[in-house]
């Protein structure tokens, strides 16, 4: 049967005052992530308004800015949010709230908002439009099985991203540890000591080559890089290397770094948006090296001290500072924090592949089901 959201959902728009909100828990249309995964707090900005929206436990937000970033999370408890993300929250008891979050999450429904949206330059949702969308509603032990299947997924996908975070402090301990225990002894930069020079992909002489394309939309999603067509790729782009680890120039405190194992990729040719600048190893163990630099406060820190643009959304830094980096230990010594982080580094890489490929799975079924 098919019905109109709007007959079945509530766009929910409480307030309440600021001061009496955890504004930790702030959601905006900058830190729900794109392509489905979920948010990262805390945002960077939170308003200074008296009053502010807030959503509730279950409320399902979606940005309703550039929809087509697919940006949408069911919260996992009550907080304040931006005027910019709705709440959807079911108000019939023949529509349950999970099977409304995995319809909200389909291509279907994000194309749709996307069409109807309004504007050019930042289209924004219409939201007397998002109300007439029309949407199949099976019996409630249908709507169970088919929210359970696309959920059992999403909880096996964050719990790899739970403990990826974890091994991730580890290595920034480790990193800090082995910095005070060996500091550097003579001032070297990264591009003293790595190469940094990157190869083109031809996107026009490879149209029938499968690639796993890294941009900064889907690179906001936990390190869940998405497959796409070549033919969806619009200009040529860097290739990815071996042991490169990738850090993009844009934004750079929103702490974007991701170091690729290229053997779980090996039927596919990795490429990367120009955002990204890459740093890259000789090996795995260099790789892993390169990573705990990129990874420290004290990197991100560096970065955002030397970026150029006016606004928040708008900041990049050069590549040429990215690489001008001191590193702080003493390189005679490298070999004992490599052989320390490189497998951390390696089962971190085996669990964000799992990821992708539970990814995959999980969009397979959202086009099936809708």
């Amino acid at each position: 049967m098919k019905v109109k959201l709007g007959d079945y959902v509530l766009m929910v728009q409480e307030r309440e005052v600021l001061k009496k909100v955890d504004t930790s828990k702030y959601v905006s249309t900058e830190n729900i992530l794109a392509d489905r995964n979920g948010v990262k707090f805390p945002a960077n900005t939170i308003p200074l308004s008296k009053t502010i929206t807030t959503y509730k436990k279950d409320d399902i937000l979606i940005s309703n800015i550039r929809p087509y970033f697919k940006k949408i999370w069911k919260a996992e408890f009550d907080g304040p949010k931006s005027n910019d993300v709705i709440a959807f929250r079911t108000k019939d008891s023949r529509l349950l709230q999970d099977y409304l979050y995995v319809v909200l999450q389909s291509d279907n429904f994000f194309n749709y908002v996307t069409n109807t949206a309004k504007g050019t330059k930042m289209p924004r949702g219409d939201k007397k439009a998002i109300i007439n969308y029309e949407f199949e509603l099976p019996n409630i032990q249908l709507q169970r099985k088919i929210s359970h299947t696309i959920l059992v997924l999403e909880k096996k996908i964050r719990l790899n991203n739970q403990i990826n975070d974890n091994l991730v402090e580890l290595i920034n301990l480790i990193y800090l540890k082995f910095c005070a225990d060996f500091p550097a002894k003579e001032k070297v930069s990264l591009d003293d000591v790595f190469n940094t020079s990157t190869k083109t992909f031809n996107v026009n002489e490879n149209k029938n080559i499968n690639i796993w394309h890294f941009s900064i939309p889907n690179f906001d999603c936990n390190k869940q890089p998405q497959c796409e067509s070549t033919n969806s790729i619009k200009s040529n782009k860097k290739k990815v290397n071996s042991f490169g680890v990738l850090v993009s120039k844009l934004n750079p405190n929103f702490k974007r770094i991701w170091a690729p194992n290229l053997d779980f990729y090996s039927n596919y040719s990795p490429i990367a948006s120009p955002e990204f600048i890459q740093i890259n190893g000789n090996s795995q163990e260099e790789q892993a090296l390169i990573f705990c630099i990129l990874n420290s406060e004290e990197y991100t820190d560096f970065l955002v001290s030397n970026t150029t643009g006016s606004t928040n959304s708008r900041q990049r830094v050069k590549p040429k500072i990215a690489v001008s980096y001191i590193i702080p230990f003493d390189l005679d010594k490298k070999k004992g924090l490599e052989s320390l982080v490189s497998p951390i580094l390696k089962d971190i890489q085996q669990r964000e592949f799992e990821n992708t490929k539970l990814q995959i799975i999980k969009d397979t079924l959202l086009n099936k089901y809708f």
